[in-house]
């Protein structure tokens, strides 16, 4: 793994850090809370020698013999003395510990409790009961016939607050455990993961360009399919109008205008994105035609609440003639032809001589073609119908479609040796809106203009501040528009015809709206002129 790969899986998986950070802490947190309080008190002590042969210290006996009085502190016959002396319960736990300092006479004596007096009169005790019973295990003093006496140096106080548990570093190793764990988890779960998730993984498996990359937003759920009806200005209508100006580059390499859509298995959004990718080609002026190759399952009719009981099959068996099924959408360029009767085979129509002859007979009517098939896993439609349309292209759901699906879609293809123009990436992560609505005031597109203005029927809502932004950017762009449209005519030739249609249509409109014209600075202006000019306009209609 690169470190490229490393950051990636972190910022794809950042939710599993997060989620095993908060595990952590919180599981310390609650563990030290639980854990009992334990307060500790220290003294020290000079440990003096004396007897019959006059005074003395402890530094006379040998290293081993103190080294025995240290273990003697800690044992039952010093702790015994104590428990008596404080009045303990027998078997009371006593948590005692004692240390020389190499070979000075001084002793310290280190106590622990559960409560602050407990472990300072401990702490005190112990030295005492120690100094008592040090001439039964110090041989030179039974010889000597010396004692032992422990002269207190530092006393014992009483602690304030307890040692254990540690608070403040109990959390922050529980914090560091747990980023750790949580970036351990994150790139485990990162190179076990094999769906599709982002533009990379695509690219590991095909060299094929993404063309577009849908995301998912609060109104992708049932009953918002025609986003780009719906909501022309959403960050799903703009992802499909870069997938419509991606595809126009793809089919200038393919010298065709016809693309089939289909994916590796069901559920990635193909449908959707055809139909919404009509509409998109349709608005740019092309005439357009999806076509439901769907025959097993086809769903393009019911999306768009046209009749779906006679389409393509009902062609194909010789029923009826492509007109006569074939249905204009809303009054658009959009045309659809619906998939008709599901038959009981569809591989073979699809594959058939009538379905050429049809396939050909259409590209001679429609500038642009759009074809809906089935997988490409669980049945062979799609490589039928790759043989009559000028392009493929594939749709892949991010988070649905695994990679082990993809590639072995990808293969397929391969195999029938049919080329692959791109991808489309549905279902993707959702972008910043306010990329798509920068305008400000009325929601407008690029290039300052609403849906309705687009084909002509709308009027400016946007104010006199919104005409002056849109009067702008329409100069900056007036040579660009003017070539694309010369490069669409030259390609497209319906398209010309269908701008015409257009233009006469709200040439019509405006003829039955009252025209108003600003008198002159120096004109008198009668009250009653405005209405006897609207009266003969409409009596000149």
């Amino acid at each position: 793994m690169t470190i490229s790969d490393f950051l990636s899986a972190l910022q794809q998986r950042w939710r599993i850090i997060v989620a095993t950070l908060l595990i952590v802490v919180s599981t310390t947190a609650i563990v030290t809370m639980q854990t009992p309080l334990v307060y500790q008190s220290s003294t020290r002590v000079y440990l003096l020698a004396s007897g019959e042969g006059g005074s003395g210290n402890a530094y006379n006996m040998p290293g081993s013999e103190k080294e025995t009085l240290v273990q003697v502190a800690s044992s039952p016959v010093v702790l015994d003395a104590v428990r008596e002396q404080l009045g303990l319960p027998a078997g009371t736990p006593i948590d005692v510990s004692a240390s020389t300092s190499g070979d000075t006479n001084l002793m310290d004596v280190t106590a622990r409790s559960d409560t602050p007096q407990g472990a300072q009169q401990i702490a005190t005790a112990v030295p005492q009961e120690l100094a008592a019973v040090a001439r039964n295990f110090a041989p030179s003093l039974a010889i000597s016939g010396q004692t032992v006496e422990a002269q207190v140096i530092a006393p014992a106080g009483t602690p304030g607050s307890p040692v254990e548990p540690d608070i403040v570093t109990n959390l922050l190793l529980g914090a560091l455990a747990g980023l750790l764990l949580g970036i351990a988890f994150a790139v485990l779960r990162h190179n076990v993961d094999n769906r599709v998730r982002t533009q990379r993984d695509i690219a590991s498996l095909s060299d094929r360009p993404l063309l577009a990359s849908i995301p998912v937003t609060d109104k992708s759920e049932a009953g918002h399919e025609l986003y780009v009806e719906s909501d022309p200005f959403g960050a799903q209508a703009e992802a499909v109008r870069q997938l419509r100006t991606n595809m126009l580059f793809v089919d200038v390499t393919t010298g065709g205008h016809s693309f089939l859509l289909t994916s590796s298995l069901p559920g990635e959004g193909k449908t959707t994105t055809t139909v919404n990718l009509g509409l998109s080609l349709a608005d740019s002026g092309l005439k357009v035609l999806v076509i439901d190759a769907d025959l097993r399952h086809p769903t393009v009719a019911k999306t768009l609440g046209l009749e779906s009981a006679v389409g393509l099959t009902t062609v194909l068996v010789g029923a009826a003639e492509p007109d006569d099924v074939i249905q204009q959408w809303a009054g658009t360029n959009l045309h659809i032809l619906a998939a008709g009767e599901v038959p009981p085979n569809p591989s073979e129509l699809l594959g058939s001589g009538a379905m050429r002859t049809l396939f050909h007979q259409l590209t001679e009517q429609f500038d642009f073609i759009l074809v809906d098939t089935p997988p490409v896993l669980p049945v062979t439609d799609a490589l039928v119908v790759s043989r009559l349309t000028s392009g493929s292209i594939m749709v892949v759901a991010s988070g649905t479609t695994r990679k082990r699906h993809l590639a072995e879609a990808m293969r397929v293809l391969g195999t029938a040796d049919v080329e692959l123009g791109g991808f489309v990436l549905t279902k993707a992560p959702a972008a910043p809106t306010a990329y798509y609505y920068y305008g400000g005031g009325t929601q407008t597109s690029e290039y300052g203009e609403t849906r309705a203005s687009r084909n002509g029927t709308g009027r400016d809502s946007g104010g006199d501040g919104g005409g002056r932004r849109r009067r702008g950017r329409s100069r900056g762009n007036t040579v660009t528009r003017a070539r694309r449209t010369k490069r669409v005519e030259k390609q497209f030739p319906n398209a010309t015809r269908a701008a015409e249609e257009r233009k006469t249509r709200n040439e019509t409109r405006a003829a039955w709206q009252p025209a108003v014209v600003a008198p002159a600075a120096d004109e008198q202006v009668d009250p009653g002129s405005d209405e006897q000019a609207t009266t003969a306009s409409r009596r000149g209609s």
